[in-house]
């Protein structure tokens, strides 16, 4: 099932970060396809490679300095058109509610926060021997709808079902989501006894990472509101 909508409620206004955030990374996914041949240095120096984080060690061609902010950097990249599209599709559907939540600033603050702990669980996991960058912002999304689902858990998401032809439906998020979540939770399990956390070119740990980290962070926020006093 792939999300293309969810309930829309009356007076929500217009998400300029989540826009914001989806402009930034159609431009930067341009510009990658105008690199050619010199794409794939692009992907080795401003992807985040465990060893070179782990260990400290730059491996040519040269990456940035310090190389700690590859976690920033690599959650900007993709590796192609079908990557960044499902990425932006699930950015679309579920950031505005999470942005509407949490205030622009904060929210800001979470998804960057949420990529960055997703990076850092692939690469702990992946260990200093793996050498292959890691890109993508699949993990800061992972956070958005980890969030998503413990505020919003009964709400109506619309979805495109896998059919001959165009067929639309309706699901929970508690379904969609929570069913994403075990099976990226069971393929990293399955990972890990592999030479690397990624499955397929998947960093599966990366998804689980980011969406636990969410997660959290709904819980705190909806305990917040439980606590406030009924006007």
């Amino acid at each position: 099932m792939f999300p293309i909508g969810d309930e829309e409620r009356g007076g929500r206004g217009l998400a300029p970060v989540t826009v914001g955030l989806i402009v930034i990374n159609v431009v930067i996914f341009l510009f990658e396809l105008a690199l050619g041949a010199n794409l794939d240095s692009f992907i080795q120096t401003f992807g985040a490679v465990p060893h070179e984080i782990l260990t400290g060690q730059d491996i040519p061609p040269p990456g940035p300095n310090p190389l700690w902010i590859q976690p920033l950097t690599s959650m900007f990249l993709h590796g192609g058109w079908l990557h960044i599209i499902g990425n932006m599709a699930y950015l679309r559907v579920f950031g505005d509610d999470i942005e509407e939540a949490l205030g622009s600033f904060l929210y800001t603050l979470f998804y960057l926060g949420c990529g960055v702990v997703a990076s850092l669980t692939h690469i702990v996991l992946s260990g200093p021997a793996d050498t292959v960058p890691s890109i993508g912002a699949s993990g800061a999304i992972a956070g958005v709808m980890g969030a998503y689902l413990v505020l919003y858990p009964n709400r109506r998401v619309h979805v495109l079902l896998p059919s001959f032809g165009f067929r639309t439906g309706q699901t929970s998020a508690l379904v969609l989501l929570g069913f994403w979540f075990v099976l990226q939770f069971f393929n990293g399990i399955a990972a890990l006894s592999q030479d690397t956390a990624q499955t397929g070119g998947v960093a599966v740990w990366a998804h689980v990472g980011g969406f636990v980290a969410g997660a959290l962070v709904g819980l705190l926020l909806r305990g917040g509101h439980r606590q406030q006093p009924a006007v």
